[in-house]
């Protein structure tokens, strides 16, 4: 996702009329290609060119995988730059280094000092939201003098504004549906898409799993010379390239075999079985990038990993009533929530309160979700790309009726969290999910800065 979430950021050293601006490039949509986001650099003066990088792309887990990675290389003690999207809650979580976000006044400056050397020289536009938030993002890691940057992947991989890099080294997470009008309607032209971040030379990590999709991997690997590694389970048949591989040992813990490591009981810190490949990509890559002279010890590892944070996946932000918070914005990732529902938290009666974008396949995500919930409340976050909640409990109901009889509709996302909250026991799980727009919005309602949590309130 490329865009913003809607927040009310805080006044003062023109940061309101920067994010006014930021999100005024909105109206341009998602112009996918590099030309653009060049023309930004070259104005600026490349600093891309002397940063060196770490290139996360994939369907879902990347911005875990990122902030892992991040998280290790911090505690080893580079000064480390992180860049991600979507934001939860504010515009300076994309953007940070060594953890901090970056400050308000940095983002007012840094887009009055681009904006006004962009139409210094004329270039000619338009600039979409992202590509002007790329190089932001890297003209911020350039000036902070960062050791390594770990930049996520917007949307895709060849044409996303973050391609413009030349990193030490790719990385795909794995390969599922989503985007699909954008990136193709098969996984092979996804997965095409995807590898496009694929460097001459640079080493690609992947935890991928389709044949295909790993064959044809290996292939572009192969004609780009560049090292080929993958993450699989243990007990799973290998294929093409090196091997990382991974064990779940328990709810909390997995056991990892790198290129020169045996790391046993590893805690990644994320709640979720599905954090364990996330994590264990990130350890084959901290492995792959030791090569390249950045070690990193086995204290590190571990330390960094245990230490990680990730809000809106799995976030369990309350026990009396249950509240969880996932971010799931398609069918795998609802897969997996789901699966972590069934297996890793325990309840008597679950309420779900859904918002999906409806460029998202909504019929799929309702029918992964919809049959675990005792009671079912649609509705909406503020933004014009949410599904309509009267249209969610419609095609509910063309999916067979049954689960529509426990929906309602409450339209507005904080008058759904009350209705929640208020059919939600002690022992019950109330679920917030659908999108990390969703998700975003209810921590805001949650923990209004300056004010009593909600969830302290005696609910």
């Amino acid at each position: 996702m490329t865009e913003g979430n809607s927040r009310p950021d805080r006044p003062g050293n023109g940061y309101a009329q920067s994010l006014d601006y930021l999100y005024g490039l909105q109206k341009f949509g998602m112009i996918f290609g590099l030309t653009q986001v060049r023309k930004i650099l070259e104005a600026i003066g490349n600093p891309q060119e002397e940063i060196p990088a770490i290139h996360i792309g994939g369907t879902n887990g990347k911005g875990s995988t990122a902030a892992m990675i991040a998280s290790v290389l911090q505690k080893e003690g580079y000064r480390v730059g992180l860049y991600s999207s979507p934001h939860l809650n504010r515009f300076t979580e994309r953007i940070k280094v060594n953890g901090q976000e970056i400050e308000d006044r940095e983002v007012a400056a840094l887009t009055v000092w681009i904006k006004k050397t962009v139409e210094a020289l004329r270039l000619s536009g338009p600039f979409t939201f992202f590509d002007f938030t790329t190089a932001m993002a890297l003209a911020v890691f350039s000036q902070k003098r960062v050791d390594l940057a770990v930049l996520e992947v917007g949307l895709g991989g060849r044409l996303d504004s973050t391609n413009v890099i030349n990193p030490l080294l790719s990385v795909i997470t794995n390969v599922a549906r989503d985007h699909e009008e954008i990136l193709g309607k098969s996984l092979l032209k996804i997965a095409r898409e995807k590898a496009g971040i694929i460097k001459l030379g640079r080493p690609l990590i992947t935890a991928a799993t389709q044949p295909g999709i790993i064959q044809l991997f290996s292939k572009l690997c192969l004609e780009q010379k560049a090292p080929f590694f993958r993450v699989r389970q243990a007990g799973q048949g290998g294929q093409a390239g090196k091997d990382f591989r991974y064990q779940p040992a328990g709810k909390r813990s997995f056991h990892y075999e790198g290129l020169r490591r045996k790391l046993w009981s590893v805690d990644p810190g994320l709640d979720g079985a599905h954090q364990f490949v996330n994590a264990a990509v990130a350890l084959g890559a901290l492995e792959v990038l030791e090569d390249m002279g950045y070690p990193v010890s086995t204290e590190a590892m571990i330390e960094g990993l245990g230490e990680v944070k990730w809000p809106g996946r799995l976030e369990m932000v309350s026990s009396h009533p249950g509240i969880l918070l996932d971010g799931a914005h398609n069918p795998a990732a609802a897969t997996v929530l789901r699966e972590a529902l069934g297996k890793e938290f325990s309840f008597n009666r679950l309420t779900l309160v859904m918002g999906i974008m409806k460029d998202k396949d909504v019929r799929s995500i309702l029918k992964t979700l919809a049959p675990l919930a005792n009671h079912l409340i649609l509705s909406r976050p503020r933004t014009e790309r949410a599904c309509a909640p009267a249209e969610m409990l419609a095609m509910l109901r063309c999916q067979g009726g049954r689960w529509s009889k426990k929906a309602e509709v409450v339209e507005e996302l904080p008058q759904a969290i009350e209705r929640g909250l208020a059919v939600t026991g002690k022992r019950d799980l109330l679920c917030i999910t659908g999108s990390l727009y969703t998700v975003g919005e209810a921590r805001a309602y949650l923990f209004p800065e300056g004010r009593r949590s909600r969830v302290d309130r005696g609910r």
